[in-house]
């Protein structure tokens, strides 16, 4: 766990307008960001490709680095993904390479940055942002990343959790614990990424 005592966020674009996105970043006082999408482009959101977004942010004063090939959804291992093409989350979480990229984001916390896991996902109960990065420094990191919601408004890593254990039935008489975790993995199969 980092001893720097920064927070860490997670922020989507989507279909977010450029000024958006970067007066969100400007109210959390950001200073870098993160990129963990596995392709870091984007088919319609010519403003969020990795060359065009580093040099945006860097006029604002933001670093940029992109960790897609560590903390990116889509693994290029074939030990991370189902007999059905779909990438397993839990599997992914315990790879090397995933490991070094969490190392790195731990590391930018020591040295004072104040970053933002960035997708492009709009809502983080439905992207990896919170799913597999989110879920897996909490547990294992004791870090609790705070997820910037597409308006603005902001969410723990753990008011989420709380959130989707209340949207399935699951077992009344599990623990909280296992309620969770029988939770996410529901969000995993709906939206871990699936080869086509």
């Amino acid at each position: 766990m980092p001893d720097s005592g920064q927070p860490l966020y997670s922020i989507g674009y989507a279909n977010k307008p450029l000024e958006t996105f970067l007066a969100q970043l400007a109210y959390a006082n950001i200073s870098a960001i993160a990129d963990i999408r596995s392709v870091p482009y984007s088919n319609n959101f010519f403003d969020y490709h990795r060359e065009a977004l580093q040099q945006t942010l860097k006029a604002a004063g933001i670093s940029y680095v992109w960790l897609g090939d560590e903390l990116g959804p889509r693994s290029k291992n074939e030990a991370h993904y189902d007999a059905a093409g779909q990438v397993q989350f839990n599997r992914l979480a315990r790879a090397s390479l995933y490991r070094e990229g969490i190392s790195r984001v731990l590391a930018g916390l020591d040295r004072g940055f104040r970053i933002a896991l960035m997708c492009a996902e709009k809502r983080p109960e439905t992207c990896h942002r919170s799913l597999l990065v989110g879920y897996d420094l909490k547990r294992n990191d004791h870090l609790e990343v705070t997820h910037i919601g597409h308006n603005g408004e902001y969410q723990t890593q753990t008011a989420l959790e709380a959130k989707l254990t209340q949207t399935g039935a699951g077992d009344l008489f599990a623990s909280e614990a296992d309620r969770i975790e029988l939770a996410m993995a529901a969000q995993w199969r709906q939206n871990a990424w699936r080869r086509i």
